[in-house]
């Protein structure tokens, strides 16, 4: 059994399989296997705890240690944004990124035509100005997916990496 404190300004509460977790910056749902865990919100404590079900006692007890953890991201997330910055670099052609909907869009690429597409994940919000990317939200598995989608379409394939470094890398904190 595993008891995790809410933190002054955060609110939590229990519908069905989510734990909602809501704060200053807004509100994170994160779903769990009910089969599995027992959760429940009281007094200022959120209550985490495995199955008795002997078959299910091994896989229930990592699955709490997980649970903890995510619900302290999402409480952290709730107050203050988790942030990643990337940066375009481009040697060969000027590459340009706009973002438009829930897709950010990588133009001009090594010299391509069609412009790449890189898709944000779930909450995530992305600002491209320049050669900065910025990418914040309240759940860090919305953020870290979306740089790494941004990441991954940015990627040059079929060419020396030593010779077309182009694309969009993580920037180095300063």
């Amino acid at each position: 059994m595993i008891t995790l404190q809410i933190p002054e300004g955060i609110s939590a509460r229990v519908e069905g399989d989510f734990v909602i977790v809501k704060g200053g910056l807004g509100e994170n749902r994160r779903r769990f296997n009910d089969a599995l865990l027992n959760v429940s919100v009281e007094s200022g404590n959120i209550t985490i705890k495995g199955t008795d079900a002997k078959i299910l006692k091994k896989k229930a007890l990592v699955s709490e240690g997980s649970l903890a953890k995510e619900l302290k991201n999402d409480m952290a997330g709730v107050t203050k944004y988790f942030e990643i910055k990337m940066q375009t670099l481009h040697a060969h052609f000027p590459l340009t990124t706009e973002v438009k909907g829930n897709v950010m869009l990588i133009k001009n690429m090594i010299g391509e035509r069609a412009a790449r597409q890189a898709k944000i994940a779930g909450s995530a919000k992305v600002e491209a100005k320049g050669q900065n990317i910025r990418i914040y939200g309240t759940m860090l598995d919305d953020v870290t997916q979306t740089a790494a989608n941004i990441r991954k379409a940015s990627k040059i394939r079929m060419r020396d990496e030593r010779v077309f470094q182009d694309g969009i890398y993580y920037a180095m904190e300063e």
